[in-house]
């Protein structure tokens, strides 16, 4: 595995500790909602980096299904909201 991937993972790692301030913090639940997307990409691109280092063609599966879980999850938020303020 290069050097440079696990570089990259461990930056983009760091970005997922510097969000979990923001989950904690966030005076909204739009806020929380947008750094829980934040983590869902962020882990996707991680399992991207570690695939093509360690030359896992599985890890590129995995992201795929991460991905389209980080996208459900949005809707159903947004769908909350929406009905939410309707009432």
């Amino acid at each position: 595995m290069s050097w440079l991937h696990t570089l990259f993972a461990l930056i983009l790692l760091s970005n997922i500790g510097v969000g979990m301030i923001r989950i904690l913090r966030g005076p909204t639940s739009a806020d929380r909602m947008m750094t829980a997307q934040l983590f869902g990409t962020t882990g996707v691109a991680i399992l991207l980096l570690l695939s093509t280092g360690m030359n896992n063609p599985v890890l590129l599966d995995i992201a795929l299904v991460f991905a389209l879980l980080a996208a459900l999850a949005t809707m159903t938020f947004i769908r909350r909201i929406w009905h939410g303020k309707r009432e």
